[in-house]
């Protein structure tokens, strides 16, 4: 009987473990609906396959990472991005980069999340106050660190983050992220600058902001970095 009661036990720890490894491959953009007509569908999540044997070592190169961004928008920073989109030898491999670049004297990377990604940071020069916040039921706290040359810092898939530049001379870092394609949520982008615009009363009531300054911020030019 007690032999029974093992194999029991045995048999559903396997169906378990069998459960918890089938499930679905992370989204790698913002949607893929599902068509039936497939004269119609162009999209797969991610993108398609090179035959194998057309591929050359171009495909997994990418040339231009020395070079400065140029950070003379509002925010003073620009991400030069190496996802997918841009290093075609990335698809499926879980992996991308970015630089990113600040001007001196409050160079800001905004108050951002990637949905898709874990970021880990490397400060090649300068010197930058970062920082991410936890989610609600962790109580949104916030964790911040002031980084130097050759300091590291990691942020965690999805949380609210940011880069900002403290130091009198133009700063540059590195990210790492895990996805192709992480994507980019610029929170005061998305929620002001949205097409077409969020209903006032909706942004009013949640920021607590009277109706005039809510308008007057989506009247404005939003950018992303």
């Amino acid at each position: 009987m007690k032999g029974v009661h093992f194999f029991g036990a045995f048999l559903l720890l396997a169906l378990a473990t069998s459960f918890a490894s089938a499930y679905d491959p992370s989204p790698l953009q913002d949607f893929c609906v599902a068509i039936n007509d497939t004269k119609n569908g162009v999209f797969v999540n991610g993108k398609f396959c090179k035959d194998p044997k057309l591929v050359i070592a171009d495909d997994f190169f990418l040339s231009g990472f020395d070079k400065p961004g140029d950070t003379s928008d509002p925010v003073g920073s620009k991400v030069t991005p190496a996802f997918v989109d841009q290093l075609l030898g990335l698809n499926t491999l879980g992996v991308s980069l970015a630089r990113i670049d600040f001007a001196p004297y409050g160079g800001l990377n905004p108050p951002h999340t990637h949905p898709r990604g874990t970021e880990i940071l490397v400060v090649l020069e300068g010197t930058l106050y970062v920082g991410f916040i936890s989610s609600n039921q962790d109580g949104n706290r916030l964790f911040t660190k002031v980084l130097n040359k050759g300091d590291i810092f990691v942020f965690p898939i999805g949380m609210i983050h940011f880069q900002l530049n403290i130091g009198e001379t133009p700063a540059v870092a590195f990210a790492g992220l895990s996805s192709q394609n992480p994507g980019t949520i610029t929170i005061a982008t998305s929620v002001f600058g949205s097409k077409p615009p969020i209903n006032p009363d909706v942004l009013t009531k949640a920021f607590m902001l009277d109706k005039d300054v809510v308008k007057d911020l989506q009247s404005r030019f939003w950018t992303n970095n």
